[in-house]
């Protein structure tokens, strides 16, 4: 079972608290060890790549969308009740669309990712079945 800190880190994934995220998970990824350790640094990397693309760092996201993605994909679809694969799918569509811009059309993608409607949007972590205290896990804004 993952710790509470996990799901803290995964609501502020989700609140698009990219830097939060960053924080919250490395934590956990520091003391962790294997089967999680890869696990949290995987979303954490995802995390960190979002981060950069909201900073118009078109490489970093490049490569951290990448590498977060390729760890991840050694767990089960749905790992610890984390839905793995949506969230390959949706970091895998985004990574296909940094992948095909020009840096300088990084700001205009990021204005794209936040508008409602959009078919594209920012990955998120989606759980398998309810989370039970996930009604007591808040972004780090709203703590």
């Amino acid at each position: 079972m993952l710790p509470l800190e996990f799901w803290q880190g995964v609501a502020e994934f989700n609140a698009q608290e990219f830097y939060a995220c960053h924080d919250t998970l490395e934590a956990l990824w520091i003391e962790a060890t294997e089967p999680p350790k890869r696990f949290y640094q995987g979303i954490l990397q995802i995390a960190v790549a979002c981060y950069h693309l909201e900073n118009h760092n078109w490489r970093g996201a490049a490569i951290l969308l990448g590498e977060g993605t390729n760890r991840l994909r050694s767990y089960p679809l749905d790992y610890e009740n984390v839905n793995v694969e949506q969230l390959l799918v949706e970091a895998g569509e985004l990574l296909a669309v940094v992948q095909q811009i020009q840096p300088e059309q990084v700001a205009d993608l990021v204005q794209q990712l936040s508008q409602s409607g959009n078919p594209l949007t920012w990955p998120q972590i989606a759980t398998i079945a309810p989370f039970e205290t996930s009604d007591h896990i808040s972004p780090s804004r709203n703590v």
